[in-house]
């Protein structure tokens, strides 16, 4: 394989994991948006929450490996942001918040910033 292949490769590779988390994000988001029009039971609002917390929790890892490609300081930023949003899912699912605004407006922003 020539570099120029190589370097392809890792660029193909980087397109399909920043198309996996752009899809990850919008199924959340969609659950996000049924729940703030009323369209989800009580059992399915619960497991959104549980949704959008495990992949949070799992983009908190990724970011938190020093092998991750991303900058330093981004993926800081990054990690400060999943961590409010797997505590502001937690505080709704345990019901101490009841809007979801906010968690839709995050998930939005960063999914919308992976191109």
């Amino acid at each position: 394989m020539t570099l120029a292949s190589y370097d392809a490769e890792i660029e193909d590779s980087g397109f399909e994991a920043r198309s996996r988390e752009r899809r990850a994000l919008n199924h959340g988001i969609v659950l996000l948006e049924k729940m703030q029009a009323g369209q989800l039971s009580l059992p399915e609002q619960t497991d959104a929450f549980l949704y959008i917390r495990d992949l949070w929790s799992f983009f908190v890892q990724d970011l938190s490996n020093p092998r991750n490609g991303l900058p330093e300081q981004l993926r800081a930023q990054l990690i400060s942001i999943g961590l409010w949003v797997v505590k502001e899912a937690e505080r709704n699912r345990e019901g101490q918040l009841s809007d979801v605004a906010d968690l839709v407006a995050v998930n939005v922003a960063i999914r919308d910033s992976l191109g």
